[in-house]
């Protein structure tokens, strides 16, 4: 796609702060700066969002993310992960290349990545009748 930032970034036609590539994935940090580590792994096919990406792409993209996360964890002293994807405007998803945050974490880091959530009222047997998903 011509004009999606984190294609031209995969393809090296924007700067980035590489973490790790392959054939399939790259992955960089994010500009935000608003956590130390802060990445972002793409797959350089484009894609939306999980819900439109072939099987094999996502499987390229996790492989990736597990890769790293445990590079994180085992070589650079961090204690743990988040990891993190929008898919779609109304899961705030702001750029529309399939991407996963992944947040490297330290003891007492002292942010929360979590959102504080209203809550729910609606019974568990209502939710389940609505999201169960039969096998086929």
């Amino acid at each position: 796609m011509d004009n999606c930032i984190f294609c031209k970034i995969a393809k090296g036609e924007a700067p980035s702060y590489k973490i790790y590539e392959d054939d399939k994935t790259y992955a960089f940090l994010d500009i935000s700066k608003d956590c130390y580590g802060h990445t972002l792994v793409v797959p350089k096919k484009h894609c939306e969002n999980v819900l439109d990406c072939d099987e094999e792409t996502l499987s390229c993209v996790i492989k990736t993310v597990k890769k790293i996360v445990n590079h994180y964890v085992k070589n650079c002293g961090f204690k743990g992960v988040n990891i993190i994807n929008a898919s779609g405007e109304e899961a705030q998803q702001t750029v529309f290349h399939l991407h996963f945050h992944i947040l490297p974490r330290m003891s007492k880091d002292e942010y929360d990545a979590f959102p504080s959530l209203c809550g729910t009222i609606a019974p568990f047997e209502q939710q389940q009748e609505l999201l169960k998903l039969e096998l086929n």
